[in-house]
């Protein structure tokens, strides 16, 4: 098993465990650690979307990286926004911001020389017609 996951490209991994991470922060965040409402609030739902992303990130799907990296920008841009937040709030969205972007450069990096190849086959295929 761990052969088999050792065989991954390392920035497939690296954002697959970006989403993992960033996915428990985000249940933990808005359910026990600092909830907006006592006993939790629905932002706890806020986490779905990231699930729907990791068994494509994990099996290295391209059109699930693709569109992973949009999806993540909103946890970015949710990160910089509570940054402002004092107390527990400041270090999670930190934690949030710091995971969504490495997750979000471990996925442009993973998807730069497969999008690179795909366009010289265009190209090539382009240039024979």
């Amino acid at each position: 098993m761990l052969k088999k996951i050792l065989e991954k490209n390392p920035y497939q991994l690296l954002a697959t465990a970006a989403f993992v991470d960033l996915f428990i922060l985000c249940v933990c965040w808005e359910w026990f650690i600092s909830p907006l409402r006592p006993g939790g609030s629905w932002l706890i739902l806020k986490g779905i979307p990231l699930l729907f992303a990791i068994p494509g990130l994990w099996k290295g799907k391209v059109y699930t990286m693709q569109w992973a990296s949009m999806l993540i920008l909103l946890y970015i841009t949710e990160g910089l926004v509570r940054i402002l937040e004092t107390g527990a709030n400041f270090w999670m969205a930190v934690l949030e911001t710091t995971l969504a972007t490495t997750g979000f450069v471990c996925l442009l990096i993973y998807l730069k020389p497969i999008k690179q190849e795909a366009k010289s086959l265009a190209k090539k295929k382009a240039q024979a017609k």
